[in-house]
C-alpha cells in the first residue's frame, strides 16, 4: 500500500516544472496562512449554532454537549484527516489538486473521458463556485459580530465593517498569493496558538467533555435525537468546511507542507479549543451566547474581536485561490470560455489571480451578507456545496485509486466507500436546510453547471458547422500549387483548432488580399490531460508542402499557453523562428443565432453571450499585438 500511494505523491511535480524554492517549514507557515483559513476560523460559530440546534428550546444537557463534541471531533479525523490529508493529498496530478485535477486522473486512469465521469465533476468544481461565496460572507460576519460582545453600540457598524473588510479584501488578491501568504502565515498561527491556549485553559472547567473522544456519545447522539440529530449533523459540518479547500490549494504549496501544518498545529489547536467551548458551556449554560468569545477574559476580548477578524480575512483566502485554479483548470479543459489570467509569481507557478473571476466573487458575497445579514443566518445556507464537492471527490476518488493506484475493486471499496457513506450522510443533513437558505448555493451550482454545459454543447455544435464549409488543407495546397499566387516574404501564423482544415483566416487572405507567405504555419493549441507539460513534449512540427508546415503547441491544463515561446521551442527542430518577421492571422467570428438550431432559442443566446465574453485570444496566447491580424467572419449557430 505505501508503495502504490508513494507511486502518485506531487514530489513528480517537479519534474512537470511545479516550483517550491522554499523550505517545507516555510511552505507549512504559509499554508497556514492560504490553505486553513477557512477550517480555522470554524471555531467562531460551529459549536454554538450545533449545540442550539441539538437542545432546541431545552436546556443544555452533557449528553448534547458531549454528542456534539463527539461528531465535531471525529468528523475532523475521518472527513479532513483520512479523506483529504491522508489519501487524496496523494491522488495529485502531477502537484496539483481539486475536483478537475480528480477527474483528469480519473479519466486517464479509464483510458477514456466517460460521462459519468465528467458530469461529477463539472459538479462538484460548480458546487466549490459556492462555497467561495459563502466562505467569505460567514467567516468575516461571525468575527466582527464579537464586536457586539464588546459593547452593544457595535450593533449598526456590524454590516457596514463586514461590507468595508471584504472590499479590502478582494482588492488586494491581485497583489498575489505568496505575497498573500507572507502576510497571513504568520497571523494565522497566532490564531491557533490562541485559540489552544483559550481552549486548554478552560477544559478544567468540565474535564467530563474529555469523554468526547469515544464515538460511541457521537453514534449514541444521532440514534437517541432521530430528526433533531441529523439537522444537528447538518450544523456539526460547518466544524470541516475547508477540507476541499485544503485539496483544491494543493499546487500551490505541495503536499508534506500541507502535511504538517495540519498535524503539527492545526488539528491541535482545533480540538483543544472547541473542547475548551465545550467544557465552559457545561460550567456555565449562559456561555452558549458565544462560547468561542467567553473563553477569553474580558481584556482580552477586543484584542481577540481584532484578531479574528484578521483570522476570517484570511479563512476567505482558501476557497478564493481555490476558485482560480478550478477556473484555470476549466478554461484549458475546454469546460469555459478564455478568461484573463495573470501570473503573480515567477517562482510558483500555481499562483495566479483571475480579475473577472474575482469581481464575480465579490459581488455574490456582497448579495449573501445583504440578503442574510447573520452569521446565523448564513449558517443554513453554508455547507451543501461543500457537501457536495466532498461527496463527489469521494466518488472520483474511487476510481483513481482503484484504477489508477492499481487496487483491487473490494480493496479500494473498503478505503474510500465508508468515507463516501459519511459524506453523503452530511449532504442529506444539510438538504434539510434547503428552505432555510441552502437553496442558494444549489441554484448558483446550477447555474454555473448549466453555463459550463452550454458551452461545451456549443462549442460542439460550432466546430461541427464550420467544418462543413472548410476545406481541406490538403484539397488546398494541391490548388495552390496548381495555380500558385503570388508570394510575399516572411512566415504567416494561422490558429486553428482543426489541422486538418484550412483556417478560416488563410481563406480569407487569399481571397481578399490575393498573396501567399513564403513560409505557413497551420498552428494548434492542444491541452493535455496532466497540469504541465514538458518542454521536450512542447512542440510536434510536420512538413505538408515547401510552403507548409504543421505545428502542434501542447500546454498542460494548468499553464497558461505562451504561443511565442512554444514556437521558439521550435528551433532545436531545425525551425528558425523569428517573431519580427512573423505574422499571425487570427479569425474573430461573429455569432449569430440560427433559425433553426440545435440547441434551443435561450441557449443560444446564451452560448453567444458567452463566446461574447471570452478574452481576446491575442492576449490569452500572449502574442504581440503588432503582429496579429484578424480576420473577421459571421456565423450563425
Amino acid at each position: 500500500m505505501t508503495e502504490i500511494l508513494r507511486e502518485a505523491s506531487p514530489e513528480a511535480a517537479r519534474d512537470a516544472g511545479v516550483q517550491h524554492q522554499a523550505g517545507p517549514w516555510a511552505l507549512a507557515l504559509g499554508s497556514v496562512g492560504v490553505v486553513y483559513g477557512d477550517i480555522g476560523t470554524s471555531p467562531l460559530y460551529a459549536f454554538r449554532v450545533a449545540v442550539l440546534a441539538a437542545i432546541g428550546t431545552g436546556p443544555i444537557t452533557p449528553a448534547a454537549v458531549l454528542g456534539v463534541l463527539s461528531l465535531i471531533l471525529w468528523s475532523l479525523i475521518i472527513v479532513v484527516t483520512i479523506k483529504y490529508v491522508i489519501v487524496l493529498l496523494r491522488a495529485d496530478n502531477n502537484g496539483e489538486g481539486g475536483t478537475l485535477s480528480l477527474t483528469a486522473l480519473a479519466s486517464r486512469a479509464l483510458g477514456r473521458r466517460t460521462t459519468g465521469v465528467y458530469l461529477l465533476g463539472i459538479v462538484g468544481a460548480a458546487m466549490f463556485y459556492g462555497d467561495s461565496m459563502i466562505t467569505p460572507a460567514i467567516s468575516v460576519l461571525s468575527a466582527v459580530e464579537g464586536l457586539n460582545l464588546a459593547t452593544p453600540a457595535f450593533e449598526h457598524y456590524v454590516l457596514p465593517l463586514t461590507v468595508a473588510i471584504l472590499l479590502v479584501l478582494f482588492s488586494v488578491q491581485s497583489r498575489g498569493t505568496a505575497r498573500v501568504a507572507t502576510f497571513f502565515g504568520p497571523i494565522m498561527a497566532i490564531w491557533f496558538v490562541a485559540i489552544a491556549v483559550a481552549g486548554i485553559m478552560h477544559i478544567s472547567d468540565g474535564p467530563a467533555v474529555l469523554a468526547a473522544v469515544n464515538p460511541v456519545h457521537a453514534i449514541g447522539f444521532l440514534l437517541n435525537h432521530g430528526v433533531i440529530g441529523l439537522v444537528t449533523l447538518g450544523l456539526v459540518f460547518l466544524a470541516v468546511t475547508g477540507g476541499e479547500a485544503l485539496y483544491a490549494d494543493l499546487g500551490h504549496f505541495g503536499r508534506k507542507p500541507i502535511q504538517l501544518a495540519w498535524f503539527g498545529l492545526v488539528l491541535p489547536a482545533l480540538v483543544l479549543n472547541y473542547f475548551g467551548q465545550g467544557a465552559l458551556v457545561l460550567a456555565d449554560s449562559r456561555a452558549i451566547e458565544n462560547p468561542f468569545y467567553r473563553l477569553f477574559p474580558e481584556n482580552l476580548l477586543l484584542p481577540m474581536v481584532i484578531l479574528a477578524t484578521l483570522a476570517t480575512i484570511i479563512a476567505s483566502q482558501a476557497v478564493i485561490t481555490g476558485a482560480y485554479s478550478i477556473t484555470r483548470q476549466a478554461i484549458q479543459l475546454g469546460l469555459m470560455p478564455r478568461l484573463n489570467i495573470m501570473h503573480t509569481s515567477e517562482a510558483q507557478f500555481g499562483q495566479i489571480y483571475i480579475p473577472r473571476i474575482n469581481m464575480i466573487l465579490l459581488v455574490g458575497v456582497l448579495l449573501l451578507v445583504g440578503l442574510f445579514r447573520t452569521s446565523s443566518a448564513l449558517a443554513s445556507a453554508y455547507g451543501i456545496a461543500v457537501t457536495t464537492t466532498m461527496v463527489v471527490d469521494g466518488m472520483i476518488g474511487f476510481i483513481v485509486v482503484w484504477k489508477l493506484w492499481g487496487w483491487r475493486p473490494l480493496s479500494a471499496a473498503a478505503l474510500i466507500g465508508p468515507l463516501v457513506v459519511v459524506d453523503a450522510t452530511f449532504f442529506s443533513a444539510n438538504l434539510m436546510k434547503l428552505l432555510d437558505g441552502a437553496w442558494v448555493p444549489l441554484l448558483f451550482g446550477a447555474i454555473i453547471i448549466l453555463m459550463i454545459l452550454t458551452w461545451r454543447r456549443g462549442t460542439r455544435f460550432l466546430a461541427n458547422k464550420t467544418r462543413r464549409v472548410e476545406v481541406p488543407l490538403e484539397t488546398l495546397i494541391a490548388s495552390l500549387e496548381r495555380k500558385p499566387p503570388h508570394l510575399v516574404p516572411g512566415t504567416a501564423v494561422f490558429l486553428t483548432s482543426d489541422p486538418g482544415f484550412a483556417p478560416t483566416a488563410l481563406l480569407h487572405n487569399l481571397k481578399h488580399n490575393k498573396v501567399l507567405h513564403e513560409h505557413n504555419v497551420i498552428l494548434t493549441i492542444e491541452y493535455a490531460d496532466t497540469p504541465r507539460v514538458h518542454e521536450d513534449e512542447r512542440v510536434r512540427m510536420t512538413r505538408v508542402s515547401d510552403l507548409f508546415h504543421r505545428v502542434v503547441l501542447k500546454f498542460g491544463f494548468m499553464e497558461s499557453p505562451n504561443v511565442p515561446k512554444g514556437l521558439a521551442v521550435a528551433r532545436r527542430q531545425g525551425w528558425s523562428f523569428d517573431i519580427m518577421s512573423t505574422s499571425f492571422f487570427l479569425s474573430r467570428r461573429l455569432l449569430k443565432p440560427a433559425a433553426k438550431s440545435g440547441m434551443p432559442h435561450w441557449q443560444d443566446r446564451l452560448f453567444i453571450g458567452l463566446a461574447k465574453s471570452a478574452s481576446d485570444a491575442t492576449d490569452f496566447f500572449q502574442i504581440p499585438t503588432g503582429r496579429v491580424v484578424e480576420v473577421g467572419t459571421q456565423v450563425t449557430i
